[in-house]
């Protein structure tokens, strides 16, 4: 399968698909100009993905801010995350940063994907 690795930018995050390393992470700070044109082909790779994946997948969301329009995304790529058997969830945030805890929270409410809270 095709490897994504992006660069993330001053609007846009860090995001690494990798499944022969076993690596699924998005990280950094999330307000692209086209959210929907800029998630679409890490939503495109979690359906290839989802037909053949790993036994077990730990998706590590690593976010330092997110904008409204990235929230809906972050929220579809649970979504497909949720229809993967073996699928967990590593949320990080800064010991200090208690909205980007109460996001994490607020995803684990709305999927049925195990979820772990870390700080960093």
């Amino acid at each position: 399968m095709q490897i994504i690795n992006l660069e993330g930018t001053e609007d846009t995050p860090k995001i690494i698909l990798d499944q022969s390393n076993g690596i699924f992470e998005i990280s950094g700070r999330s307000l692209p100009e086209d959210t929907a044109e800029f998630y679409k082909p890490v939503l495109q790779w979690l359906d290839a993905y989802g037909s053949a994946p790993k036994p077990k997948t730990n998706f590590t969301f690593k976010l330092e801010y997110f904008n409204t329009a990235s929230s809906k995304l972050i929220l579809d790529i649970l979504s497909k995350l949720e229809s993967i058997p073996g699928t967990t969830i590593s949320w990080y945030f800064h010991e200090d940063d208690e909205d980007m805890e109460e996001a994490g929270t607020e995803f684990s409410e709305l999927v049925e994907v195990p979820f772990e809270f870390k700080t960093y």
